[in-house]
This record gives structure tokens, C-alpha cells and sequence, in this order.
């Protein structure tokens, strides 16, 4: 136990506290100090009377702005959570989307191999025009492939 001498309102207290408490203590000290030098006059119990009833108040105010506070934080809370549901649900699109962009290459890719070599026959503006699109699928694909 650790001893702390302290003045509060003009007069000295010796008290004992818990070792490592010590600054602690004075600091409350200094709290109630304060507020019972704010009420000058009077006799010493008063104005450690009037401390207290005003050291009350700071508590019960404080007391009932944090529990007007619990509300707000609980709806941020449920806010918080919404986007994080909506968030996942995105990835989760985002990832199906992926996944059929990919599949949808493949079998691209497959029908090219697939496909019979050209016959001299054919019409060559048929096959320029085919061969542009291929080419904005895959200029799209690859755009798909660099989204987050």
C-alpha cells in the first residue's frame, strides 16, 4: 500500500491507495479540488458538499450522453453490416461473371480449333468481319479479366 498525501479544499488528507495509484489519485484529487475552490465562502463541508453535487452532475450528464449515443451506434453498427452484405454480394456477382466470361472463351477457343479451314470459296468480307469481332471479344475479355 502507498501512501498519498493530498489538499483538497485548503485542508491535507493522508490517505493509502493501491502501489501504482498514486498519480491517479491525485489527479482525482486535483478534480475535486478544483471544483470546491469554484464555490468561495462557506464553510469547508460546503464547499466539499457542493464538489460532490457537481462532480454528480458531470457524472449523470455524462452518463446520459453516452447513452444517447448507444442508439446512433448500434444503427451505424447495422449500417456498417448492410454494406458489407451488399459488398460480398458484389464479389460475388463479380466473381460469376468472371467465371462465365471465361467459360464463354473457351468455348471460343474451342470452336476456332473446331473450325474447318476456309475454303477458297468463301466470301472473304465474311471473314474480316468474323475475325473483328473475335477480336473485340477478346479485347473485351481481357478488360473483364483486369476488374478488382
Amino acid at each position: 500500500m502507498a501512501d498519498v498525501k493530498l489538499t483538497i479544499a485548503g485542508r491535507p488528507y493522508d490517505l493509502h491507495c493501491a502501489d501504482g495509484q498514486e498519480s491517479q489519485l491525485v489527479q482525482l484529487a486535483a478534480v475535486v479540488d478544483e471544483k470546491a475552490r469554484a464555490m468561495p465562502g462557506g464553510t469547508e463541508v460546503r464547499q466539499l458538499l457542493f464538489a460532490a453535487l457537481m462532480l454528480a452532475d458531470d457524472a449523470q450528464e455524462a452518463k446520459g450522453k453516452a447513452e444517447k449515443a448507444e442508439p446512433q451506434s448500434d444503427s451505424l453498427r447495422a449500417a456498417v453490416a448492410l454494406a458489407e452484405s451488399r459488398e460480398a454480394a458484389a464479389r460475388d456477382e463479380l466473381r460469376a461473371a468472371v467465371s462465365r466470361e471465361q467459360a464463354a472463351l473457351k468455348q471460343l477457343e474451342m470452336a476456332r480449333q473446331n473450325t474447318p479451314a476456309a475454303t477458297p470459296s468463301a466470301n472473304p468480307a465474311n471473314n474480316r468481319a468474323l475475325l473483328q469481332i473475335a477480336d473485340r471479344i477478346e479485347t473485351l475479355a481481357a478488360k473483364v479479366e483486369r476488374l478488382p
